[in-house]
């Protein structure tokens, strides 16, 4: 994503509410770094709107924590703040353990076989790999557990806390072997959640989710100029 690059907004919508989510995906997926510089004028000549709406989404990403905000200087996106990301995954992991163990208990066939429809969106960017289309299929299918286990304000929650583990998971996904396990965590999950078993629902999804921060010593190895460990 290049700052310079013009992008037409849905008049139809507030501004920043869409600003807010382009930069953030786009500071999620890594395409925007940490130490880019985001000028209010580039990005308001960008957009083609007036500064505010800019401004405003600008201090929504920086109350994430996904840019740091020199007043009256400049605006910077962060590092990934290490300690930030274990804070969101156990606030997830918390959530998505009684997600699954309600949608196992509730009987969860129907659910399954939609999640495993979405399984296979995923298997078809996994090869060869397209990482944002596969980070995508994987944020709908956690996404679609929340609503069926009628929680969506909870996925809201989790995703506000999550961009810095989201960064970390974008570093590791091209590792050899990541997507083909994300796969087979997601399979695990479903066919639990499909036999009733919620035991097995939340072990396989404790598995599932500790799987980056089980590597983040590496990941800061290999990427020390975009993490601030802790």
């Amino acid at each position: 994503m290049n700052v310079r690059d013009k992008v037409r907004l849905d008049r139809s919508r507030h501004a920043a509410p869409q600003i807010f989510e382009k930069l953030r995906a786009a500071i999620v997926s890594l395409d925007l770094t940490p130490g880019t510089v985001l000028a209010r004028a580039e990005l308001a000549e960008r957009f083609g709107i007036s500064q505010t709406p800019v401004r405003d989404a600008l201090m929504r990403l920086g109350e994430e924590g996904l840019v740091d905000i020199f007043p009256q200087h400049a605006t910077v996106v962060s590092r990934i703040d290490v300690a930030a990301a274990r804070q969101a995954h156990y606030l997830r992991r918390s959530i998505e353990l009684e997600v699954v163990r309600t949608l196992a208990l509730q009987g969860g066939e129907a659910v399954a076989r939609r999640l495993q429809a979405q399984i296979g969106v995923m298997q078809a960017a996994a090869d060869p790999l397209e990482p944002e289309a596969f980070s995508q299929a994987d944020l709908a299918f956690h996404r679609l557990m929340y609503e069926a286990a009628e929680v969506p304000r909870l996925w809201e929650l989790v995703r506000s806390h999550s961009g810095h583990v989201d960064r970390l998971r974008h570093l590791h996904l091209p590792s050899a072997g990541k997507a083909a396990s994300v796969l087979a965590d997601h399979r695990r999950i479903a066919e639990a959640i499909a036999q009733g078993d919620a035991p097995g629902a939340q072990e396989a999804l404790r598995t599932h989710l500790s799987g980056t921060l089980s590597q983040v010593d590496e990941i800061c190895a290999r990427h020390p100029e975009y993490v601030n460990a802790d």
